[in-house]
């Protein structure tokens, strides 16, 4: 049987991110340098979209690359 994968968006929040999608997290370990800290740790609460904003990072990449993981 195959794992069904929510669709990551842009308003989901990080801990909703991190709870579906085991593989998550290494994408945001991926990213932490970027953002000078530990997203996780320092985000788990807000969407991915204000934590693109915060960080600086591109929207669309990190999307891809969760939706990838």
């Amino acid at each position: 049987m195959t794992e069904s994968k929510k669709k990551i968006s842009p308003h989901m929040t990080v801990l909703d991110i991190v709870s579906d999608n085991k593989g998550a997290i290494d994408i945001f370990k991926k990213y932490d340098a970027q953002a000078g800290e530990c997203i996780c740790c320092g985000s788990l609460f807000e969407t991915l979209e204000n934590v693109a904003e915060k960080y600086g990072i591109d929207l669309n990449n990190i999307l891809n690359d969760l939706n990838n993981a």
